[in-house]
């Protein structure tokens, strides 16, 4: 491996986390909230009942407040790309700033013009044009997070590009092969019916609390009325989009997939570890090492999960490193070998150019281009080192989807209460759905947290790693703009809970009433 201040590269990985996951703490509240506001609204439109327009002003105020602190640390996570990532920029720049342009174009307007008409718009426009304008904040919203998602997908599974040579840059080939991979549609699929569960929630236990303190009663129970089938829908199309995701993750990124999985030795009819514990992380040099210390798997189900057929072979994190030729895997070794033949027929491309030999260069080209789908590879010598955190791709999954089981259970329970007129008595019911709250966010954490730890060390899919992304700047820098986002985030974060938990006691006195 080339010599990388690997330090620097830590922090800065750091960083960019940091930013990403309290920016992912207001993001997700933010994409669901809107829809819900959107529908009370409409309900309100259409009954007329003043009763929904309390509702829907008190919902809009929360999520406004947490919209403008969200777009506050979205800001700040775009301008670490230039000053942090700066190599990377200039790898995929033509590729990643296209979605990056439009959301702020398109999405970005579309928002901040209707989310003014949303809020100071009460009496001054029409009811219809009120209710379109809530409908439009909620695609805005929506549609920031789809060039986002966009933009991510391409790093998982780079397409619709070619690599220019002579410019060391990847250029965009083909807009829509980028916009519609099927990578690119899962994961904006998956991830904003995280968010819309994740605000269902939120409005449930909140509503929960009213009626925990006897405040609000018919307020709160139309609100949950409203969040719990908003939730339940949207936790059933998690559930396929999550299936999916994971289907597209098999054949995109199938160490990410292993690791998640916990999986170290391929298997055909290969079992899905429903609940398991990781002992101390063996060395996966070492054969027939068993990673669980314990265990629950329901055999043949994770094949017939990615294939649909339950006689599928599933590649382990053994196989990838070491290769499998009955099963059709190349080697990590022969992938950095294949790598390391790239990047120097790079250079010796570049050399030919300089000395205006075109036949060396043409013949250097040519074995660059045959090789430069490893290209990543060529920057790593141990294939150990390809091999993402299995603890933390394994827990972070299975948390998710744990936790997402529970949360669908809970709509459930709500609706059936509500139907029987039996959610007032069932207080440990209440306490369960106030105490989900903090749950959901955990859920939403943990899926970014696979998503992007699983990845590791790629920050572009077998083309980049991350090590060689980071700007040439001083550590120093980093460590002390670490440490100034680490205490500005969490006092915008402390801030908006106050505001939240002030705005929801008052509310709970003043909007609506028995």
């Amino acid at each position: 491996m080339e010599h990388f201040d690997m330090a620097l590269v830590d922090w800065s990985r750091a960083q960019f986390a940091l930013t990403a996951m309290y920016h992912w703490i207001f993001v997700p509240l933010t994409l669901g909230l809107s829809f819900i506001v959107a529908i009370m609204m409409t309900i309100y439109v259409r009954t007329g009942n003043e009763l929904w327009k309390k509702i829907t002003k008190f919902w809009m105020t929360l999520f406004g407040v947490n919209f403008a602190i969200g777009v506050a640390t979205g800001i700040i996570l775009e301008f670490e790309f230039g000053t942090n990532w700066s190599n990377y920029s200039w790898f995929v720049g033509d590729i990643f700033g296209a979605p990056l342009a439009i959301e702020g174009i398109m999405a970005f307007f579309l928002e901040s013009t209707f989310i003014a008409i949303l809020f100071f718009g009460w009496g001054r426009v029409s009811k219809k044009f009120h209710m379109i304008s809530a409908w439009m904040v909620a695609l805005g919203s929506n549609l920031s997070a789809l060039w986002i998602l966009v933009a991510n997908a391409w790093m998982q599974n780079p397409v619709g590009m070619r690599f220019n040579p002579d410019t060391a840059r990847n250029e965009m080939v083909n807009f829509w092969e980028v916009l519609f991979s099927p990578t690119a549609i899962n994961k904006f699929l998956h991830t904003i019916s995280s968010g819309y569960v994740l605000s269902a929630i939120f409005v449930v236990g909140v509503s929960a609390w009213f009626l925990l303190k006897h405040r609000n009663v018919e307020f709160a129970k139309k609100s949950m009325i409203i969040a719990a089938v908003f939730g339940l829908l949207s936790s059933f199309y998690l559930v396929l989009t999550g299936d999916e995701s994971a289907r597209d993750i098999y054949h995109t990124q199938p160490m990410k997939f292993a690791a998640f999985e916990g999986l170290d030795d391929g298997n055909v009819s290969a079992p899905l570890v429903v609940i398991g514990f990781l002992k101390e992380v063996p060395d996966p040099r070492q054969p027939d090492v068993d990673r669980f210390a314990f265990k629950i798997e329901i055999p043949n189900l994770l094949s017939y999960m990615v294939a649909l057929n339950s006689n599928v072979f599933v590649p382990g994190i053994n196989d990838l490193i070491n290769g499998n030729e009955k099963h059709g895997i190349m080697s990590y070794y022969e992938k950095i070998d294949k790598g390391k033949l790239a990047i120097k027929a790079l250079g010796d491309y570049k050399d030919a150019l300089e000395r205006k030999d075109q036949v060396a260069a043409a013949e250097n080209l040519k074995v660059f281009e045959a090789n430069y789908a490893y290209f990543g590879y060529g920057y790593y010598d141990d294939p150990n080192d390809l091999v993402p955190n299995v603890p933390v791709a394994f827990y972070s999954f299975h948390i998710m989807v744990i936790l997402g089981v529970h949360f669908m259970i809970l709509f459930i329970v709500i609706l059936v209460l509500l139907y029987k007129k039996k959610i007032e008595k069932t207080r440990w019911v209440l306490y369960v759905a106030l105490w989900t709250i903090p749950l959901a966010y955990i859920a939403s954490q943990a899926g970014w947290i696979l998503a992007e730890m699983g990845r590791q060390p790629w920050v572009v899919q077998d083309l980049m790693p991350t090590l060689s992304a980071v700007s040439n700047i001083d550590k120093s820098s980093v460590v002390v703009t670490f440490w100034i986002f680490a205490v500005t985030f969490t006092v915008l974060l402390i801030a908006e809970i106050k505001i939240m938990v002030s705005q929801i006691v008052s509310g709970s006195k003043n909007e609506g009433g028995h």
